[in-house]
């Protein structure tokens, strides 16, 4: 899914256009114990509970495509067997979340392998939405539709106990200590499926939400869901940078690494109003060392790298690679930062024989809060 197909699921999620035809949910304790379990026609719900839940949904489908919400595939052998992940999640849909037996079977799935210190929630709903027509020019037809797009979301949300503290008693009008309650939080892990891609479902692929991109959970991805997760957005920035050093080898200075960072941010800033996330595949990169003064010997050596290191299957995206907020230079006891459209104003140098960062200094000085003057005390040379 891209960002625009993702933002039109997201949208419906308000009081007068939700889908939302079933919810249920499942409170496990600290002992994996299964303290409540609700299944209820989501239009029952009071409207404040269904504000609530709608927050929960779009967190779900919230975060940069590729970190935080992630594109993965069941693998073919999978799809027809019997007891897979794949076929409990088409029961599920199609059940239209009212097999109860069906449900706690994926309750114990979850409960069995996700190791998780604290209470949480599962959280599942159905949904059937009438896919409308869209014109030309992008103006949607609600009366044309030719199909029904019919999925499930679930939702893992951490249950913690409110702040402690003091609160106002209306019918005692008095300052009392408040009761602690538990509270459920913003979602720590998620689904989709099936994937809504190209406007239509697709029943092969899922999205995949991550709160923490760092850490997309092994036991949901590869046990209950049984898919072969893609590398992390900080494995995928470790691996792109160590493919680089290696490239560049000895010849991996400032001015190169500087020069390759600029023009990615560039070529991300052409590509900013596509819907689909910016891939770097090996001809992309490839394109990119050139223009950044990257040797014949160099290329070479990436081509090799790339290829030993990076799967076929797992796409390097842009997004995870480049930081579009901050060019940042760190050393042992100094850490440098400039916008990346100002990258001109680090430099190096060689003086007397020893490397120097030259900052071009342009405007008033600011030292601990003081203002003061660039050009005090400046010796030229």
């Amino acid at each position: 899914m891209n960002r625009k197909e993702v933002n039109e699921i997201k949208k419906l999620y308000t009081l007068e256009d939700s889908p939302i035809s079933r919810i249920c949910g499942c409170f496990v304790d600290t002992d994996k114990n299964k303290k409540v379990d609700e299944k209820n026609a989501f239009v029952m719900l009071e409207d404040e509970a269904k504000h609530k839940y709608f927050d929960i949904f779009k967190k779900t489908l919230s975060g940069a495509i590729g970190r935080n919400l992630i594109n993965m595939s069941f693998p073919t052998d999978k799809e027809s067997e019997e007891g897979s992940a794949f076929n409990m999640l088409m029961k599920l849909r199609d059940s239209e979340l009212t097999d109860s037996d069906l449900i706690e079977q994926f309750y114990d799935r979850i409960i069995e392998n996700f190791d998780y210190p604290d209470n949480y929630y599962i959280i599942l709903i159905h949904n059937n939405y009438d896919i409308p027509a869209i014109t030309k020019d992008g103006m949607s037809l609600e009366d044309a539709s030719d199909e029904v797009y019919q999925y499930i979301i679930c939702a893992i949300c951490p249950i913690k106990p409110s702040k402690p503290g003091l609160t106002y008693n209306a019918h005692t009008n008095s300052i009392e200590n408040c009761v602690r309650s538990m509270m459920v939080e913003a979602p720590m892990l998620g689904f989709t499926f099936p994937a809504f891609n190209d406007r239509s479902s697709d029943v092969h692929n899922i999205l995949y939400y991550t709160k923490n991109a760092k850490d997309i959970s092994s036991a949901i991805t590869e046990t209950v869901l049984e898919l072969v997760p893609p590398y992390t957005a900080g494995t995928q920035k470790d691996l792109f940078n160590e493919i680089i050093e290696e490239s560049y080898g000895k010849d991996c200075g400032f001015d190169k690494i500087k020069s390759l960072h600029t023009n990615l941010n560039d070529l991300m800033a052409e590509k900013k109003d596509d819907p689909e996330p910016l891939i770097l595949d090996k001809t992309e990169v490839k394109h990119l060392l050139a223009n950044s003064g990257a040797k014949k010997e160099n290329i070479e050596t990436f081509e090799a790298e790339y290829d030993e290191s990076i799967s076929k299957d797992t796409p390097i995206l842009a997004s995870n690679i480049a930081n579009t907020k901050k060019f940042e230079v760190k050393m042992p006891d100094v850490t440098i930062q400039v916008s990346p459209d100002r990258t001109e104003l680090i430099n190096t140098k060689l003086i007397d024989g020893v490397p120097y960062l030259l900052i071009q200094v342009t405007d008033a000085v600011v030292v601990n809060g003081i203002s003061c003057h660039p050009l005090s005390g400046v010796e030229e040379l």
